[in-house]
């Protein structure tokens, strides 16, 4: 278990409720079962804890076990499952700059080019809002170097432009103009392990600024 996740049980663990009600009981089960369970299998319990917080209107825990879920996902390489719970805490919290992160980088590990351009945009917006403007850029001039399409390319050159960093848009331009990024591969295994390795990054440094989302 991550000190992140430890984190968060010592912190916000139901255990802690006295009385608790049936549903706070089904949150202690859940947290057994994601203990218990081997690897692979762990996201899906905390998954579905951060449902049943969701349904019972406690955002905040639900926002936590999504975080934690989503550690474990990305931990046992199953990128699909992580989108998808990144994808809930943007509809529950459309400004979570680390998570806006991390989901542009697993669709471009899916090539789902189309959604990747949105998501950048609205890290953009997020990072603007939350002063974190020189690390997007080097998030986004990552990314761009990694792609394998001149679509996503160009929205990154002009992400680089709304952060302010025309100096680094002109360099991303040119990787538009070839069609691709310099690292980029064709190799869909490898491509997946590079934006992989680079979410669990970024979503490592969500962790370690005690970030919910």
């Amino acid at each position: 278990m991550s000190s992140f996740s430890r984190w968060f049980r010592s912190h916000s663990g139901p255990a802690q409720r006295k009385g608790s009600s049936h549903w706070e009981r089904r949150l202690e089960a859940l947290e057994v079962e994601a203990e218990n369970a081997p690897p692979g299998f762990q996201g899906t319990p905390l998954n579905r804890a951060g449902d049943l917080c969701l349904k019972e209107g406690d955002r905040v825990r639900a926002l936590r076990y999504y975080g934690r879920a989503i550690d474990t996902l990305l931990e046992d390489g199953q990128l699909d499952a992580a989108r998808g719970v990144a994808n809930k805490i943007i509809r529950i919290h459309p400004e979570a700059i680390r998570t806006l992160c991390t989901l542009t980088w697993l669709d471009l590990a899916a090539r789902h080019m189309a959604t990747a351009v949105v998501h950048l945009q609205e890290y953009v917006k997020a990072a603007r809002r939350g002063h974190q403007e020189e690390r997007a850029v080097a998030e986004i001039v990552a990314m761009a170097r990694t792609a394998t399409q001149r679509e996503f390319i160009e929205a990154a050159a002009r992400a680089l432009e709304d952060l302010g960093a025309d100096d680094r848009m002109g360099e991303v331009l040119e990787w538009a103009a070839a069609g691709r990024g310099p690292d980029a591969t064709e190799d869909r295994d490898d491509l997946a392990s590079r934006c992989l390795h680079a979410a669990v990054g970024s979503n490592e440094r969500r962790r370690a600024e005690g970030s919910l989302a």
